[in-house]
């Protein structure tokens, strides 16, 4: 394609490298709204708790089965840059809240698609994104108003809502089960503070493990690591044990410059041995002294220290990572100890029990009973490694809605019904907004009726009846009703305790209004083209030249 320019006294003025490619106004804003719409289509059918699984393939050949929006997305090699926006929703969304990736994409892919009819009747972006704003603030408000107040105390009420995240998921046939985990671990791990509770989901280490079946999942009051004891000879299982957190090697460090030893007799040779030996020995006999039976170590351990260390009873791991070490001083009260002359007996920590077991082919560590641990461990056991990895993921997300509820505790009815109830004061309130804004206030409300239609629509449901039913009961004041996807039928989710924190509600409408804002706003696009690295000889650099994508999209 020719360079971009324009004419200027009859003299062609170039303003845009060759081979840039420009699409403007309508024909720009037609492109950005069909891929975004795009997205929201790919996700449309894994809403909800009849939403179907993708089955993702990346270029290695690894496979992926989920329905969760943001791992959908992720997975997906999206080129287009208006629909990597929409990937950006699902991500932030996801990082943010944790559950409701999929109905922000899908209720942003609704506002497009409601927004580009109102292009093509001449209404301006500016006005639509404006109408939109508007109507977002206002959806908020509505949202804060009808969230019902919880007591954080109350166990049962938090399951199902841990139980509501997990139902449209793989695992929704042992929620219970794995609801009850999830409760548990961070009610275990969250902290007073000022406004309330906190909680640190990094303090919560979840390790999976394909074998056995899902509801061989538990919690572990304490943390397993993914590592063997150091020494045949060790000890396998310590009750009672005291531990020592240790940041430095048990091994004779290097001098800094290279240095050599001349020895020039067998005896010098035995004595360097034999000092080599005792300066190993001292540090073992310190960890002995401090009183720990059990050794956790972040970097390695020397042969001979591993052997006196198993002389002494010590069960010892070694390369444990950082983050494990964090938490395991979390959950077992021993302070990390950077240098080993420094340790005493008040930097151990304590758990009821330290062993080495088998799961499946590898042998872990488990640390276990400890007594009031702040870092805890999921472990999740499943049929299949794609199983355990959906376990894990859906794990997340609930994880995610408890630390919602905990630090914010206000909660809603999901199937739809909060969104169809916004949408019907909405479409009253656009009553009052003067002009064209009006209408997109009206279009806002149709695309938050998006989300209970496709819950209908997965579900087999009829969406028009659906719709008029729901519309119907909304009106005479019954704001819970929504759609029941497991049974097919249009009642008060309350009452069937599908329950949603008020932040997951309030991050995807935020989240979906700023991006489909930001596309509207868009008349012009300017790609360059991507650089084409030149090929190399063979075996040299020439292998990168794939990089070349790496220009500007």
């Amino acid at each position: 394609m020719a360079s971009i320019q324009t004419t200027a006294g009859g003299m062609p003025v170039l303003i845009l490298k060759e081979g840039t490619k420009e699409s403007k106004g309508r024909e720009a804003q037609k492109n950005n709204i069909a891929a975004a719409k795009l997205i929201a289509e790919i996700v449309k059918t894994s809403l909800g708790p009849r939403g179907m699984d993708k089955m993702l393939v990346d270029n290695l050949g690894d496979v992926t089965i989920t329905n969760d929006g943001a791992t959908i997305l992720k997975e997906i090699d999206v080129q287009h840059p208006a629909a990597k926006m929409m990937v950006e929703v699902a991500k932030s969304v996801d990082n943010e809240v944790g559950d409701g990736t999929t109905s922000s994409v899908v209720f942003a892919g609704a506002l497009l698609e409601k927004a580009e009819e109102l292009i093509n009747k001449d209404v301006h972006p500016s006005i639509i994104v404006d109408g939109y704003n508007a109507s977002a603030e206002q959806a908020l408000k509505l949202l804060e108003k009808i969230a019902v107040n919880v007591d954080v105390s109350d166990k049962d009420l938090l399951l199902r809502i841990a139980r509501t995240s997990m139902d449209s998921k793989l695992v929704s046939e042992d929620s219970p089960l794995l609801g009850q985990i999830v409760v548990d671990a961070t009610k275990q791990v969250a902290e007073k503070s000022d406004d309330g509770l906190k909680v640190d989901l990094d303090n919560i280490k979840v390790e999976k493990k394909a074998g056995g079946s899902m509801r061989d999942t538990k919690l572990i009051k304490g943390i397993v690591l993914d590592k063997e004891v150091v020494h045949a000879g060790m000890p396998k299982r310590i009750e009672k044990a005291r531990i020592a957190l240790i940041n430095s090697a048990l091994e004779i460090e290097k001098t800094e410059m290279s240095a050599e030893i001349r020895i020039s007799d067998p005896h010098q040779m035995q004595m360097f041995l034999e000092e080599e030996n005792r300066m190993l020995k001292a540090m073992v006999d310190k960890v002995k002294e401090a009183g720990a039976n059990v050794l956790l170590c972040q970097k390695g351990i020397d042969d001979i220290a591993q052997h006196y260390l198993a002389k002494a009873g010590v069960l010892a791991v070694r390369r444990v990572k950082e983050s494990d070490m964090t938490k395991m001083s979390r959950a077992t009260g021993a302070r990390i100890v950077n240098n080993l002359d420094d340790l005493t007996s008040k930097d151990l920590g304590s758990a009821d029990l330290v062993e080495e077991r088998k799961v499946e082919t590898d042998k872990w560590v488990f640390i276990e009973g400890c007594k009031n641990p702040k870092a805890v461990t999921i472990l999740v056991r499943g049929g299949s490694q794609r199983v355990v990895d959906e376990a894990d993921r859906s794990l997340h997300d609930a994880l995610m809605v408890m630390k919602d509820v905990l630090e914010k505790p206000a909660i809603v009815a999901g199937g739809g019904a909060p969104e169809a109830y916004i949408a019907g004061e909405l479409r009253q309130w656009s009553s009052s907004q003067e002009g064209r804004a009006q209408l997109a206030v009206q279009k806002f409300a149709d695309a938050l009726d998006a989300i209970p239609l496709n819950l209908a629509e997965n579900a087999g449901m009829d969406p028009i009846d659906t719709m008029t039913e729901l519309r119907a009961k909304q009106s005479k004041g019954a704001k819970w009703t929504g759609v029941d996807a497991r049974n097919t039928q249009v009642t008060d989710m309350f009452k069937q305790n599908v329950l949603e924190p008020v932040v997951v509600k309030q991050q995807i409408i935020k989240s979906a209004t700023e991006v489909v804002s930001m596309i509207l706003r868009i008349d012009d696009v300017i790609a360059a083209t991507k650089s084409k690295m030149p090929a190399g000889p063979p075996g040299g650099m020439g292998g990168m030249g794939g990089m070349g994508g790496m220009g500007m999209e």
